[in-house]
């Protein structure tokens, strides 16, 4: 027999007239959003930052927003689409004095970047217009390396750990009945999957916490600073739950970063901005939670990320009713309404 041939698939080129599909739209959509919050709020950390390396690093993620919106809106406006609204100058006040020290804004850089990640990655395998496959995958790659340069830097400055080291494997071994045990007879130690993703957690919610503390200090409506110190008080709780079972495996875990929130209670922001910014990386914590929930093994940290995951649902809905109540949210791209 001779050796088979490679098999070859005819490309099936997208015509440059083609429509958007529905998750080019909505992922489009979600960018444009997303960068034009973050357009402002960089824009205002730059109005404050001290320190040449991380103003430096500010200005390359300033531009990255400033680049990715000028794509989107030349793709939305060649297809006739309407460019979103988003958020503007209208929601930022550079009057407003200083609400973080300059080593957040390392912290917030590697945080918002894997939020962006987390739509890029999604996007990449299921858009098929070239233009919009080539936009996200220049998203992805940029992005990247603003993660790695935000890392670089926290471990320069000394701003953080690297995650808990445990032992290297002396063989390959299999499972026993008592994997799943979490609550009784003989518990396993956490395994490399379940320790990366609490490490990851804490990280992320450290990171949360802080912001929406300062949120909660500035904000004007007193409906969303309930809300937000609700939000508090329960990223609170899980940080710590989540530090402890760190500890109880003798594994070091990120700090808290609420010192690094200044006393202002003057706000930088609009009531729209800060809302809409924690609706979604609330949002973000459960695409995260459920990344944890499918590589977990024990049931008592099933059981943390479920509690967790029930109290972040009901914070992104109140937050939504109060967006919808107050003309705040804007339509993402929707099907067609069909019958009665």
């Amino acid at each position: 027999m001779g050796t088979p041939k490679p098999m070859t698939f005819k490309s099936l080129k997208m015509k440059p007239e083609a429509k958007l599909t529905s998750v080019e739209m909505g992922k489009l959509w979600a960018t444009f959003m997303g960068n034009s919050m973050a357009k402002c709020i960089l824009t205002y950390f730059l109005h404050h930052v001290e320190d040449k390396e991380i103003k430096a690093l500010l200005q390359k993620a300033l531009h990255l927003s400033e680049e990715f919106l000028g794509t989107i809106e030349d793709i939305f406006t060649k297809d006739e689409f309407p460019i979103p609204q988003g958020f503007s100058e209208k929601d930022i006040n550079l009057g407003a004095p200083r609400l973080f020290q300059d080593e957040f804004y390392v912290h917030y850089l590697k945080y918002t970047s894997k939020a962006g990640m987390s739509i890029y990655n999604v996007a990449v395998p299921l858009v098929y217009r070239k233009d919009v496959k080539e936009f996200f995958t220049h998203c992805m790659k940029e992005t990247m390396s603003l993660i790695d340069q935000a890392k670089e830097m926290l471990m320069k400055k000394g701003l953080i750990i690297k995650p808990p080291l445990i032992p290297t494997p002396e063989k390959v071994e299999f499972v026993h009945k008592d994997f799943l045990n979490g609550f009784f007879g003989h518990v396993r130690p956490m395994h490399a999957l379940e320790i990366a993703h609490f490490y990851d957690n804490i990280e992320n919610n450290v990171t949360s916490k802080a912001l929406i503390l300062a949120f909660a200090q500035v904000v004007k409506d007193e409906q969303i600073r309930k809300l937000f110190e609700r939000g508090k008080t329960f990223t609170t709780t899980d940080i710590e739950n989540y530090m402890q079972k760190l500890h109880d495996e003798n594994l070091p875990s990120p700090a808290f970063l609420d010192h690094l929130v200044t006393t202002s209670a003057f706000s930088p922001f609009s009531d729209r901005l800060m809302l809409y910014h924690k609706m979604d990386m609330f949002m973000m914590k459960i695409r995260s939670f459920g990344n944890s929930v499918a590589v977990n093994g024990r049931r008592d940290i099933g059981q943390v990320y479920t509690k967790s995951l029930m109290k972040i649902y009901l914070f992104v809905e109140d937050a939504t009713k109060i967006m919808i109540e107050k003309g705040w949210m804007e339509q993402p791209p929707q099907a067609v309404k069909r019958g009665k």
